[in-house]
C-alpha cells in the first residue's frame, strides 16, 4: 500500500525554493548539474526549468539498492561522467540523501576532479537512517524513516511515475 507524503504542488514549491536559493548563490554564473540516475531524473528536470544560469546536465549512475527496500552498504558506479568537471561549478543532484554512503563515495569521487564548487542538492533528506556525516548544500523536504517512492524514486524499478511521493508499506509489496 502506498501512502501519499508529499502532493506535486508541495514537491513543486520545494523545487523552486532550491531554484531560488541556487541562482542567488551563483549570480550568473554556469552551473553544471551532475544528475545521479535514475531517481533523480525528474526532479533534475524540473529544477533546471527553474534556474536562469547557464545550465550544462551531466549523469552518473550510482546503485547501492539493487532491488532490496535497504541499502546494500555498498555503491556501484555503472555510469560516469563523460565531462571534465575541473575548474567548473558542480552541483551533484539526488533523489534522497539516506545513510549518506553514496553521496560521500561520489562526493569524494568528484572532488579529486577539482572542479571550482561541488555542492549537492537533494530534494528529501531522511536524517534517521544517517550512516555517515552528510550534509546536502540545498535541500527540498525532510522526511522520518521510511522507503519512499515516486516522482522519479522507484523500489525495482516501479512507480517513478507518480506525479507525488509516497511512503511503501513493507507489508504491501
Amino acid at each position: 500500500m502506498l501512502k501519499p507524503l508529499f502532493t506535486k504542488e508541495e514537491i513543486d514549491c520545494a523545487v523552486k525554493r532550491l531554484a531560488d536559493s541556487i541562482e542567488k548563490d551563483f549570480d550568473d554564473e554556469e552551473i553544471l548539474f551532475v544528475c545521479l540516475l535514475k531517481g533523480s531524473f525528474m526532479f533534475l528536470s524540473d529544477l533546471i526549468r527553474s534556474i536562469k544560469n547557464p545550465s550544462r546536465v551531466d549523469f552518473m549512475r550510482v546503485s547501492s539498492y539493487g532491488s532490496a527496500m535497504k541499502s546494500k552498504g555498498e555503491i556501484t558506479i555503472t555510469k560516469d561522467l563523460e565531462e571534465d568537471i575541473e575548474g567548473k561549478n558542480v552541483i551533484i543532484v539526488e533523489d534522497i540523501i539516506d545513510s549518506g554512503l553514496t553521496l560521500k563515495v561520489i562526493k569524494e569521487m568528484l572532488i579529486k576532479r577539482r572542479p571550482k564548487t561541488l555542492k549537492i542538492c537533494a530534494l528529501l533528506d531522511k536524517k534517521a537512517c544517517r550512516v555517515v556525516e552528510m550534509e546536502g548544500d540545498y535541500v527540498g523536504l525532510a522526511i522520518d524513516d521510511g522507503f519512499v517512492v515516486g516522482y522519479g524514486i522507484d523500489y525495482a524499478e516501479y512507480y517513478r511515475n507518480l506525479p507525488n511521493i509516497c511512503i511503501v508499506e513493507e507489508d504491501s509489496l
